[in-house]
Parts: C-alpha cells; structure tokens; sequence
C-alpha cells in the first residue's frame, strides 16, 4: 500500500562504475493500436539517451510535508534507495529503458536507484493525460525485497494532497512473489483517511514478471480495467474523493454532501511514473539472496485516445463508501 508521492530535495554525485547494459528481444514492430484506440503519445526509447522532453527524475530518499512541516524520510515506506538521475540508474540501449537498482552506499543510503516521470520537478508539464489507455511492455526484476512499479499521479493536486487526488497503479510487484502483480487504486479523504482497492492478477503456467509482458490500463469516466497480455483481469466502478480536512489530516466523511462529485478523483490528467524501488512496508527488506543490480528494462511506453470519444460518465458501482447507506 504505498503513501504521498511528493517532490523531495536532490544531491549529485558521481556514482562508482558504470554497469553494461543488457541486451534484450524486442517486439519485431510497433503493434497496431487496439481496435478502437488510437495512439495519442509514445516513447519507443530508440534513441541513445533518455528524452529530456518526455522524462524528468525524482530525486533523494525522501520528501518533505509542508503541510505537518516536517521532512518524511523513506518516501514514506521506509524505502532504502536513494533515487538519482545517474546513467548507473537509468538509461537508454538497444531501443529499451534500462531502470537499475543497485546496492551501494550513497548520501546516507544503501541502495541507488530511478523514478522517472512526465512532470518536471518543479511540477510543470511534461505529459499528462485524463482518460485513456495506458500500455506499457517491461520485464521486472524479482528477489526479496525488491519493488518495481508502473503507476500515475495527478498533475495537480485539485482535491488536495495524497489520496485525496488519487493514484493510479498500473502495475506493481513484489519481487519476491515474481508470479503475481497488483493493479491498484489510491483515493479517499487526505492521509491518514485514505483508502485504497487493488486486484492480483496471477500468470498462467511458468509466466512470471521476469519475461516481458503487457501492462495497460483503460480509463474511461467511471470505469478503470486493468490487463495483462490483453486479458483483463480487474474493473472497478467504485472510488470516493473528500477535501475536508481537520487541521492538516483528512477526515473520514460522514454524508455524500462531504465527498467531491462522482468521479472525482479520477476525472483530473495524471502524470507517468516508473521506478523500482528497494524494501519498505510494502514487501519487506532484502536479503542475502536477493541480487543486485536488480533491472527493469522497458520497451516502450504507449498512450492512447479512444476512437469516437468518451461518453457519459458511468454511475457509480456498488463498493465500501466511507459512511453508512
């Protein structure tokens, strides 16, 4: 279950070596876009370096709240890495992105590692997108204590800060459990009134997270479908935002006037993110044998409009509001 993904400070270096890429089998062509789709926005990652105009970093291993005014170390986790811009941790080779995690102590840390993302840093656009398909072909690292992810935030925060503005999880996994990832949804009133629903899709016979496989999630107003491969495996109809806060915490809602309109949080552009992050309260630390560097390696990224538009939003489906009927 993760906590607020918010900016915080940065510090350069120089890191130790640098690691040799690893060579990868990639889709023959760009695929057709799906019946009823079209691509509105691509990296296909051909080039020699990571595009400045698509991608920014987060930087550190933490974050600062200006709402409790206090600096949250970990990201709120208590995650181990500390996230660079390095080469060491990000780049581009053979038509793929390359996300490395490695143990190695830095600025207090004992693991670096990336977390690119379509919004800059001081928090302008880059990309950001309010409905759609969102696809993404990787192959994830596995061991103990190891955490890749393929998720979305909101460019602007309209209903307030974490969740109350919502997180999209795309694609999660536990590396330990490397035949099973989570499609998640984060909203609810601000911490600590917050709520998430998630979903586990299982692969079918030896498939595990290490091959390459199909990410995508369909957005649509009042619908979210997650798949893998092309079989979805998780729909869900069902969220609540609230703004009202007590001093700097959200408020558990006691009435449907307390909650922001159906289908906030979800009818706001959200932002791309992709990272792996090392231990924390998610899946636990590493261990012995958990080896590093541990990889994610990204063939590409695909965004896309759907033919003819939209439509009415969906009404709510049956799920846990946060008061009685």
């Amino acid at each position: 279950m993760r906590v607020p993904r918010v900016l915080g400070p940065m510090s350069c270096a120089l890191l130790a070596a640098v690691v040799a890429p690893t060579l990868l089998p990639k889709a023959a062509e760009p695929a057709p876009a799906p019946e009823g789709w079209k691509l509105a926005w691509s990296d296909e990652f051909d080039g020699k370096e990571i595009d400045k105009s698509k991608w920014d970093f987060d930087l550190g291993n933490g974050f600062y709240n200006y709402d409790a005014n206090m600096w949250i170390s970990g990201w709120g986790n208590n995650e181990l890495q500390y996230y660079t811009r390095e080469p060491e941790n990000a780049f581009v080779t053979d038509g793929a992105l390359h996300i490395r995690a490695i143990k190695e102590s830095y600025n207090g840390c004992g693991y670096t590692s990336a977390r690119m993302k379509s919004r800059k840093r001081d928090g302008s656009e880059l990309f950001s997108k309010k409905y759609g398909r969102f696809e993404f072909r990787a192959k994830l690292p596995t061991g103990q204590g190891v955490w890749p992810a393929l998720w979305m935030l909101p460019q602007s925060d309209k209903y307030g800060t974490w969740a109350s503005s919502g997180e999209i999880d795309v694609m999660e996994a536990r590396g330990q459990e490397p035949t099973k990832v989570l499609g998640t949804l984060h909203y609810g009133s601000r911490w600590p009134n917050n709520a998430h629903t998630s979903k586990t899709y299982e692969f079918p016979e030896k498939g595990t997270i290490a091959d390459f496989h199909v990410y995508a999630l369909e957005w649509e107003p009042g619908q979210i479908s997650w798949s893998v491969d092309g079989k979805v495996y998780a729909t869900q109809t069902s969220w609540w935002s609230s703004s009202k806060l007590d001093g700097d915490k959200g408020v558990k809602p006691r009435q449907e006037s307390d909650l922001n309109a159906w289908p906030a949080p979800f009818d706001q552009p959200f932002y791309l993110v992709m990272n792996i992050a090392v231990g924390g309260k998610f899946l636990g630390n590493p261990d012995k044998n958990t080896k590093f560097p541990a990889e994610m390696v990204v063939d590409y990224v695909r965004v896309y409009d759907k033919v003819g538009g939209y439509g009415a939003t969906k009404p709510r489906g049956s799920g846990a509001l946060p008061f009685g009927k």
